[in-house]
């Protein structure tokens, strides 16, 4: 999927946000891009060419145009675009192309990029990756599929939410039940016919998901992290992690 490249690239540099006309009929070759780019065509349509296939551009059709590809390219309709031009190692041979209703929202956030650089200060480099991100954040999320939660789903949404927020507490099957407004029973059958393990496991997983994201930083002790995840010591927390991720916590940190 296109979103799974959008999320490998670490971004270092923008290079240019602008905005040009191009008109009808106009015909341009790009051999080995330098950078990548997204291109908005809000205005006409233009067509990329890319190894005998085509590519449309326009303002539900959204290009990422990576380094290192070869194309050409064809103004089929008069209009204008904006484009992000950035630096970043990482390369691909086909133009990537978004599908999407929010073209115009879109739009709104490269525009106030560029405004936004016209007036420069300390920050605004680290502004324009930092909003660039967002741009291609609003493409990846374009493509996902829109989930319509079942009426099973439904009934025990709150339990998760509750679990989400609450993992490093102390839960019981009771307690999610009520928040659900099902009987204990029904909601624990309900709950592992949905999420595939059982209400419990399930917290277990979020709690030593979030360990092991804490674990990558230097700042907090193995102690520090037990007690902010709700364990009453380090041993516990140590012999948890083990039985469930199959080394200790230290030597997952190191």
């Amino acid at each position: 999927m296109n979103a799974d490249i959008l999320s490998k690239l670490i971004i270092t540099k923008i290079r240019s946000v602008a905005t040009v006309f191009t008109p009808e009929k106009v015909k341009r070759r790009m051999e080995n891009r330098a950078l990548w780019a997204v291109i908005i065509k809000y205005e006409g349509e233009t067509v990329y060419f890319c190894d005998g296939k085509q590519y449309k551009s326009d303002i539900e059709n959204l290009v990422v145009l990576p380094r290192s590809c070869n194309y050409e390219w064809l103004c089929t309709k008069a209009g204008h675009f904006i484009s992000i031009e950035f630096e970043c190692d990482a390369e691909y041979s086909h133009p990537l192309v978004f599908h999407t209703k929010n073209g115009e929202r879109i739009l709104q956030m490269v525009k106030e990029l560029e405004k936004k650089r016209l007036v420069r200060d300390a920050m605004t480099e680290q502004e324009s990756i930092r909003d660039t991100y967002s741009v291609l954040l609003s493409l990846a999320r374009s493509e996902e599929p829109k989930y319509v939660p079942t009426e099973k789903y439904k009934r025990i949404e709150p339990a998760v939410r509750y679990i989400s927020e609450n993992y490093h507490k102390e839960l019981s099957n009771e307690l999610l039940a009520e928040i659900s407004g099902v009987s204990c029973v029904y909601f624990r059958k309900l709950f592992t016919e949905i999420m595939g393990v059982s209400p419990m496991v399930y917290a277990r997983e979020m709690r030593i998901n979030k360990a092991k994201e804490m674990l990558g930083s230097d700042y907090v002790s193995l102690t520090d992290i037990a007690l902010a995840l709700g364990y009453a010591n380090l041993y516990d927390f140590s012999r948890d992690f083990k039985h469930r991720v199959g080394v200790a916590p230290s030597k997952y940190r190191n």
